[in-house]
């Protein structure tokens, strides 16, 4: 009797680490260095996932610029390619206590600011929130690279 055995192709993973000054300047710098890995990791400048990804990191880096800063602390940024159908963004800080709401909510069409999880949202496949050890937390966003993004790139 012969068996055969099907092998599974091993996922690889890339991964794409920095820390940022919790600043507009380091929120920019966070989206550009995100744009140009992704460029690096075959999704070229101005690509569905090369675009959805910069926008959503844009939004979660301002958010714990805004939001998430403590004085004297960073905020970092951590992109994995998880083989050729997933790109994971997680943008962590040092607030714990100013968490962001479960799911995006509409504000009043008079806010001037509030949509930028409502984009996030948009975006990704799906996104959420995770609790470190404190201080820490983390805003997680995953892109679907088949689909070519998320709503925006379907």
């Amino acid at each position: 009797m012969h068996a055969t055995s099907q092998a599974q192709m091993p996922i690889t993973v890339r991964v794409f680490c920095q820390r940022f000054s919790a600043t507009r300047r380091g929120a920019r710098l966070a989206r550009l260095l995100v744009l140009h890995q992704l460029d690096e990791w075959g999704h070229p400048y101005g690509s569905p996932v090369s675009e959805d990804v910069a926008a959503i990191v844009a939004e979660l880096a301002s958010n714990a610029v805004l939001h998430g800063r403590v004085p004297g602390r960073d905020f970092e940024v951590r992109m994995a390619l998880e083989g050729a159908e997933l790109v994971r963004v997680e943008v962590t800080d040092t607030r714990a206590d100013s968490r962001p709401p479960a799911s995006a909510a509409a504000p009043s069409d008079e806010a001037e600011s509030g949509r930028g999880l409502l984009i996030v949202e948009a975006l990704s496949t799906r996104w959420g929130v995770l609790e470190g050890a404190a201080p820490l937390k983390a805003v997680w966003a995953e892109v679907s690279v088949r689909r070519g993004g998320g709503v925006g790139g379907v």
